[in-house]
């Protein structure tokens, strides 16, 4: 183990992948040549051939087929310990709170969960955030970061991971004329009374989720756009988890062809990013969910 070198590991991990001395260099961010000067190394080391290269292809020996199977889980293993020792140096401790709207779904307590095991010094809690106002807690401090629907045009925030893209439904009292259809068509839905956000949420956001020349009411929490919605006033566009939680005896909710997907995003305020927030972006990523790097929104 004396003189060992990390860089010499990652470049076999990365040769192990790629079968390919030009593309492994590309991944690396090195020359070709490096990446033969690091094998080298590394081979001399070990005290053995790991990789076998001809004119026409790159395989491992039998000892590098053994060496990467041991190898690559112990360098993961060692690469999440030094992220977890920076994420500490950085700070991830005290609490975090996260807003959501509506329905706090299963993919959004797994990251909780998972940001918990990783972070045990950071208290991580959920609040909820009002269905008229998805932006508010974030600019006033009353949360630290908040999952909200898209669209988000807010030239103070930060959209990070975005994910749940889910197709959508209307939700309709039982004597609707939608109610015995097995689904309907976006131009049928503009047609048609919506349930909108009142303000302060933006004029943007707010067609965004009731795209219908038919002004219909205006609420403040998802329970009162139900309740509108079953007092036969309009119909709610909801994405088809959200429909299935709250599911009721006197509304139906029917599928709805030619909308957009409904989606969530991660938002933080610009002057409010964190270490902690950070690593609640990556607990996101990890669970698997739909994301990209974090972008200020435009």
């Amino acid at each position: 183990m004396a003189g060992l070198e990390l860089r010499e590991l990652e470049c076999f991990l990365v040769l192990a992948e790629e079968l390919h001395f030009g593309r492994a260099g590309e991944r690396l961010y090195v020359s070709q040549s490096r990446v033969s000067q690091l094998l080298s190394a590394l081979e001399r080391r070990v005290g053995g051939r790991l990789v076998r290269r001809t004119s026409r292809r790159v395989a491992l020996t039998p000892l590098g087929e053994r060496f990467v199977e041991r190898l690559r889980p112990a360098y993961g293993g060692l690469r999440d310990a030094v992220e977890d020792a920076r994420a500490a140096a950085r700070g991830v401790e005290g609490s975090l709170r996260i807003g959501f709207q509506g329905v706090a779904d299963a993919r959004l307590t797994a990251a909780v969960r998972a940001f918990r095991s990783a972070h045990p010094e950071c208290a991580a809690d959920l609040v909820e955030i009002p269905l008229a106002d998805p932006f508010g807690g974030v600019r006033e401090g009353v949360v630290d970061a908040a999952v909200v629907l898209l669209p988000v045009q807010e030239p103070d925030l930060v959209l990070g991971p975005v994910f749940s893209r889910r197709p959508q439904t209307v939700a309709v009292a039982l004597d609707h004329p939608f109610a015995s259809r097995t689904a309907v068509t976006a131009a049928e839905v503009a047609e048609a009374p919506l349930v909108t956000a009142a303000p302060p949420a933006p004029a943007y956001w707010r067609a965004a989720h009731a795209p219908s020349a038919v002004p219909g009411p205006a609420v403040s929490t998802l329970q009162e756009g139900l309740t509108q919605v079953a007092a036969g006033r309009a119909g709610m566009l909801l994405c088809r988890p959200t429909a299935a939680y709250h599911r009721r005896e006197d509304v139906a909710f029917v599928p709805v062809e030619g909308v957009p997907e409904s989606a969530l995003g991660l938002v933080w305020h610009r002057d409010g990013e964190s270490a902690a927030v950070r690593a609640f972006a990556r607990a996101l990523t990890c669970r698997g969910v739909s994301l990209g790097l974090a972008q200020v929104v435009a």
